[in-house]
């Protein structure tokens, strides 16, 4: 496994966004004089990581430091993007972990995709009162049907398993630091929550804490999520049975079936049926990767559920003919 005195190296891939259950925080108005702009490069040694947020890059180089390996940074980082980068990052979401070990030369990877609730039915997309599928955004993208189980905090208990050498609460440190310290808004996170006004405004817990006053926070003020914080806890405490077992699941499966709507809204959001015996369920699979020869290179991918690798190996066979 590499290690940081052996040239580690990790890369982390955001993970799905989703809904998730319980209580929220104001996050905090006051400025900042932290600078919000992202220098996109830096210089070191010794390993090398690269997320879309500074607070996540710090967070992996952190173990990486601490003489964690690339599973162990990747997982640290990404628990972080979940706090810094919600609209493309967390643990009510889904993804897929790639991870090469330069000690045996191989490739392995970790499917963690969203699986859908038992009990869906053929018509779950339909608008009942139309007969005509619900518009994808932002009707239907704004319910509980939407949801899938949650894959994402058994992918990093199952990577670290496989190629860590931290637990899960080791590696969730960095995360629960930020995400009680809180970080500084930058344009893009201000924007996005605009972006997405609507939707957030349709649910009582959303709306409190990310549109505080009736607005997204504003650049440079400090955003919070005490109640994130409080999960990774609960993760760290007592690993990922917390999350798909006892109070918490089923606060999740609550939320997924009779979402908290805001009296005013005009979505429908209609609601979803996942139940706490589909999280009770859920498992990661580890699987071989996908594997191409173009010109001379290995290309390694994920396979499916993912549609990536396949993808990228079919276009790379046909370009290699020209």
């Amino acid at each position: 496994m590499n290690r940081l005195p052996r040239r580690a190296a990790a890369t982390v891939a955001a993970l799905a966004l989703s809904l998730t259950a319980g209580t929220v925080s104001t996050p905090l108005a006051q400025a900042d004089p932290r600078p919000t702009a992202k220098t996109p490069t830096a210089t070191g040694y010794g390993g090398a990581i690269s997320t879309v947020d500074p607070e996540a890059s710090a967070a992996g180089l952190e173990v990486l430091r601490r003489g964690g390996t690339a599973a162990d940074a990747a997982v640290a980082a990404a628990a972080t993007l979940g706090v810094t980068e919600p609209y493309s990052a967390g643990i009510g979401g889904g993804g897929y972990f790639v991870y090469y070990d330069a000690k045996s030369k191989t490739v392995s990877t970790i499917d963690g995709r969203e699986t859908a609730p038992a009990g869906i039915t053929h018509d779950a997309f339909i608008d009942p009162a139309t007969g005509q599928p619900y518009p994808f955004t932002p009707q239907l993208v704004t319910s509980g049907v939407s949801v899938g189980v949650p894959g994402t905090a058994a992918t990093w208990e199952r990577a670290l398993e496989r190629w860590g050498t931290m637990n899960l609460g080791e590696a969730l440190k960095p995360a629960i630091k930020v995400a009680d310290r809180g970080f500084v808004v930058d344009d893009t996170f201000r924007q996005q929550t605009l972006d997405n006004k609507q939707r957030f405004a349709a649910f009582t817990s959303t709306s409190k804490l990310y549109l505080p006053g009736g607005d997204a926070p504003a650049v440079g003020s400090v955003f919070q999520n005490h109640d994130l914080a409080a999960t990774y806890r609960l993760l760290a405490k007592d690993g990922i049975k917390a999350f798909y077992t006892g109070p918490l699941a089923q606060e999740i499966a609550q939320t997924v079936q009779a979402p908290p709507k805001s009296p005013d809204t005009t979505l429908p959001v209609p609601v979803g049926s996942m139940t706490a015996a589909d999280l009770a369920k859920y498992s990661v699979v580890d699987q071989d990767s996908t594997h191409v020869n173009y010109r001379g290179l290995d290309v390694y991918g994920m396979a499916p559920s993912s549609s990536g690798g396949t993808t990228v190996g079919e276009a790379l066979n046909i370009l290699q003919n020209f």
